[in-house]
């Protein structure tokens, strides 16, 4: 028998070397760079025949490559993957608005499960989970040290069944359960209404999906069509994580001058380096026949705009913030975005399978950083929590400065978050029990309605009233124009530009998990995160 399995072991391990071998001719073939290192491929080989030889138990050949190939993958930084069957069927379900769970965009944090958003109007959203929530536990089953694939796999099922979510809240110091209901979830990416006596529209972007500039255009038609007294816009992108680039260069289209550039971008390769501008064969996917723009008022490209970012503001987001900016045609207000500044491509491998690949960094208009012109909190009383939120740079293997260290700034930064958390905890010392309760009851505010302090500061701006700024000694920093992360600085480019990556990060780092989110073969930015 023992004889058996060692002949079975071996077969295995040539199986791999001949493999291998196949693939170093293949590699040396296309990459110019030269041959794969044979040491390396022989230590894999020897490590592979290892497993099948010594392990505890049997293991199947397949999963053992796959997961080394997701390994390497995943090693390069937080947002390139290998998508298998389920990764990638999951990924164009989420780029048409339509999956199957609970409606939280998820990453990894000190081996839990951190919320890096729930999307608006789905399950998670209306059980009051929060942005920056940790699970601990699904269904009284312990997720530290969980992959998260696995996690996600928990808490997926079909709708109609309930899932246990226990949550950690930073801000609470709290664990409790929550019992979710899972849906089909359908995201309507765009969303509007008008506020201040019908004379500024509120346009409300959750994501970017194939659709979004085709309902872009269709609501803002509606919009001029039903509201002759028009005075001003505020697109709001406040928790939105990002999507298809190309519905980004879309919706800054819709507000500026018709072939402005929105975004350029650089790579290795010759289809990374480009420059997307305000024109329709610049946006256009293949669900598009025809310009979905070329209907909506001139209007919107002259009236007064605000656009309203925060912390969870990311990629998509951040390139149509920073565009609008750099053509001065809006005034940037709310927090620091999130802070990424690259693109990724989905090519596929198989029927069913594909990878995820960092293909580009991008840049603004003017190359300048992200930041809000007016720093404005969520909450009037200031939002203190602020220095418990990561960014892009706090993420492990996060995309380095190539310009020159970013040690310094992020030292810098780092001695800020600390005073900023001692200060948080003596005034959280000085609370009574029955402020704390308070604090512990106080839901989070819906987005768009009275209640919405960043948002009735925008309207005081476009009204000429005094608006009342942040609290916040981080971002004040920002405003006055110090730079705090690998994104003043930059990363080296033709034409010295720098990046689009906004100044960010205040907090510990964790392990971040790529999302899923474009179409295939199409290049696009996206948040650190999974929708489930």
């Amino acid at each position: 028998m023992r004889k058996t399995l060692k002949n079975i072991s071996l077969v295995s391990v040539g199986v791999v070397a001949g493999v291998l071998a196949t693939l170093q001719i293949s590699a040396t073939a296309q990459n110019s760079s030269g041959p794969l290192p044979l040491d390396q491929l022989r230590l894999m080989s020897d490590i592979f025949g290892q497993i099948k030889r010594e392990y505890v138990e049997p293991v199947d050949d397949k999963k053992l490559l796959t997961e080394a190939i997701k390994g390497m993958v995943a090693s390069l930084d937080p947002h390139s993957a290998y998508l298998d069957e389920k990764d990638f069927r999951e990924l164009q379900e989420g780029t048409r608005g339509r999956f199957a769970g609970l409606g939280i965009e998820i990453s990894q944090e000190e081996g839990l499960v951190k919320v890096i958003n729930p999307i608006e109007d789905t399950p998670a959203f209306r059980a009051g989970i929060q942005p920056g929530d940790l699970i601990t536990r699904i269904d009284d089953k312990p997720v530290r040290g969980l992959p998260l694939e696995q996690a996600v796999k928990r808490m997926r099922g079909e709708p109609g069944t309930k899932v246990t979510l226990t949550i950690y809240r930073k801000s609470e110091e709290r664990t409790f359960p929550v019992s979710i209901t899972r849906a089909e979830i359908r995201v309507q990416s765009v969303k509007t209404k008008m506020l201040d006596n019908n004379t500024i529209g509120w346009v409300r972007l959750t994501s970017f999906q194939e659709r979004t500039v085709s309902d872009l255009g269709r609501r803002l038609r509606d919009m001029a069509e039903k509201n002759p007294n028009l005075k001003g816009i505020i697109l709001d992108l406040r928790n939105n994580g990002g999507g298809v680039l190309q519905g980004a260069v879309g919706v800054a289209a819709a507000f500026l001058p018709e072939d402005a550039t929105v975004v350029s971008t650089n790579g290795q390769v010759p289809d990374a380096k480009r420059v997307y501008k305000a024109t329709f064969n610049n946006y256009r996917l293949s669900s598009l026949e025809d310009d979905p723009l070329k209907e909506v008022p001139p209007l919107f490209k002259k009236i007064p705009m605000i656009v309203l970012t925060n912390a969870y503001s990311a990629s998509a987001s951040e390139i149509v913030a920073g565009a609008l900016q750099d053509h001065h045609r809006a005034t940037l207000m709310g927090k620091t975005t999130f802070g990424k500044g690259s693109v990724q491509t989905v090519r596929p491998l198989t029927n069913d399978t594909g990878i995820k690949l960092t293909i580009a960094y991008y840049y603004t208009p003017t190359g300048k950083c992200i930041r809000p012109d007016i720093p404005v909190d969520q909450n009037p009383e200031g939002d203190p929590d602020d220095a418990l939120i990561t960014r892009e740079i706090d993420t492990e293997r996060h995309l380095h400065n190539k310009q020159e260290s970013e040690e310094p700034e992020m030292n810098e930064r780092e001695q800020r978050r600390v005073e900023e958390l001692r200060r948080l905890e003596e005034e959280n010392a000085k609370k009574t029990t029955e402020e704390r309760d308070k604090e512990r009851r106080k839901k989070p505010v819906e987005f768009g309605t009275a209640e919405d302090f960043m948002l009735q500061q925008a309207i005081a701006q476009m009204n000429g009233k005094p608006v009342q700024r942040s609290k916040s000694r981080l971002e004040m920093a920002q405003a006055a124009g110090k730079p705090d992360t690998d994104a003043e600085k930059g990363k080296s480019k033709p034409a010295d530009k720098a990046p689009a990556k906004p100044a960010s990060k205040p907090a510990p780092k964790p392990a971040s998990q790529p999302p899923a989110s474009a179409p295939i073969g199409e290049p696009l930015g996206t948040p650190t995160g999974k929708n489930r």
